[in-house]
């Protein structure tokens, strides 16, 4: 249930273990009809085994919104600190050559 105060606004909560973060270099996103799911991935050099650190499952509404939201925040960082450089040589990862358990 959502945790409102009296002025009908939604008070999140951030657990301090939750706070910490996690670490992911990579992101595998797949998608069905109703939903969207986003794994964020460990990669460690040398370690032929990558841990899936966290998933997320959004509704596709809600995944519209979420690439909204980055798009706007990432123009923002980019406005105050630069333009992010992505490098030539690291294409994206075809699904199908990723290997998993689950």
């Amino acid at each position: 249930m959502e945790n409102q105060n009296n002025e009908g606004q939604l008070q999140i909560e951030l657990k301090e273990e939750i706070a910490q973060g996690t670490y992911a270099n990579l992101s595998i996103i797949t998608h069905s009809s109703s939903e969207f799911v986003l794994d964020f991935i460990r990669v460690v050099p040398g370690i032929r085994k990558a841990g899936v650190q966290s998933r997320v499952i959004l509704a596709p509404e809600h995944a519209k919104r979420l690439l909204a939201a980055l798009e706007d925040n990432v123009l923002k960082y980019e406005r105050m600190f630069g333009t992010i450089k992505l490098p030539d040589e690291r294409p994206i990862i075809p699904l199908d050559s990723v290997k998993g358990e689950a």
